[in-house]
C-alpha cells in the first residue's frame, strides 16, 4: 500500500470507523455482554468482567463471559454486595485460559470494597484521573483493587501502564463506559471522563494495521508503543481519538489488511 499524506490516512480511517461503529460489530464482539443490562452498576461490573476474561479465541470469550454472568445470576451488583459463601461456592471450576474460580472470588471481594468505598467505579476513575490520559488512574485502579489479601497471582489479571504494559483490556473496558452510545456500541455511561482521555486497546491486530500505515514504528505492543499510537491519534483527531480502534481493529479482524 502506498504512503498516504496524513489527510489521505484521516480520511481512510474515518471511514473505516464509521463502517465498523454499527450495532452489528456487537455481535461478534465482547461489548454486547454489557448491552444486556440497563442498570449503570450492572453495566459496569459486567463490561469489568468481561474486559477482564477478553483474550484467545473471541469465541471462547463470549462463552465464558455469559456463563460468567449466569453464575453471578444475571445480576452482577446485587451479586457483588449481597452474595452468600454458597454463592461464591458456585464459582467453583469457572476458568478461562488462566483466569480462575480462585481468581473470580478476589475480584467479587474487591469489587464489594470498591462499590462501598467509592459507590461505583466511575467515581474512582473521576477521582484518580489526570488530565492528559487515564494511565495514573489505571495504576492507582489496580493499586486499591488489590488492597486486600489476595492470591498473588490474581494481579496478573489487570495490567499496570507504570509497567511498561498497554493494558489492553482495561482500555477496551473504559472505551466502552466512557465513548458514547450515539453509534449503538459503546456505553456510554460515564459523563465525567473524556473520551480525549481514552488510549487505544492496544493488540496484535490493531498493532499490526497501525504499523502498516505508518502510525507505529516500535515493535512490541507495549506501554511505550501505546503512547506513539495514541500521539498519532490524537493528531487525527483530539476529541476522539479512540473511535479509531474501529478501524484498526476491523481491518485487522474483518479485513486481514
Amino acid at each position: 500500500m502506498k504512503k498516504l499524506t496524513k489527510t489521505e490516512l484521516k480520511e481512510f480511517l474515518d471511514e473505516k470507523a464509521s463502517f465498523y461503529e454499527q450495532p452489528k460489530f456487537i455481535e461478534t464482539d465482547p461489548i454486547q455482554i454489557p448491552h444486556l443490562f440497563t442498570q449503570k452498576k450492572d453495566i459496569e461490573i459486567s463490561g469489568f468482567l468481561t474486559a477482564t476474561i477478553s483474550w484467545g479465541n473471541r469465541k471462547s470469550i463470549l462463552k465464558n463471559a455469559h456463563k460468567l454472568m449466569s453464575l453471578l445470576g444475571n445480576s452482577p451488583y446485587d451479586f457483588i454486595m449481597n452474595h452468600s459463601k454458597t454463592d461464591i461456592h458456585n464459582l467453583e471450576g469457572f476458568v478461562h485460559r488462566t483466569f480462575n474460580s480462585s481468581d473470580l472470588t478476589y475480584f467479587i471481594t474487591a469489587l464489594h470494597h470498591l462499590y462501598n468505598t467509592f459507590g461505583d467505579m466511575e467515581s474512582f476513575f473521576e477521582q484518580y484521573k489526570k488530565e492528559n490520559n487515564l494511565q495514573s488512574a489505571i495504576h492507582d485502579f489496580k493499586k486499591v483493587f488489590f488492597s486486600l489479601p489476595h492470591p498473588l497471582r490474581t494481579e496478573k489479571h489487570i495490567s499496570d501502564p507504570y509497567k511498561n504494559s498497554a493494558a489492553k483490556r482495561i482500555h477496551m473496558f473504559l472505551r466502552w463506559m466512557v465513548r458514547d452510545n450515539s453509534a449503538g456500541v459503546d456505553m456510554g455511561i460515564w459523563n465525567s471522563l473524556s473520551p480525549s482521555q481514552l488510549s487505544c486497546p492496544l493488540d496484535v491486530h490493531s498493532g499490526n494495521v497501525a504499523r502498516k500505515l505508518g502510525l507505529l514504528k516500535r515493535k512490541q505492543n507495549d506501554g511505550k508503543a501505546l503512547l506513539e499510537l495514541d500521539t498519532k491519534l490524537r493528531k487525527l483527531d483530539v476529541i476522539d481519538p479512540v473511535k479509531y480502534d474501529y478501524a484498526l481493529f476491523g481491518l485487522g479482524v474483518f479485513e486481514k489488511f
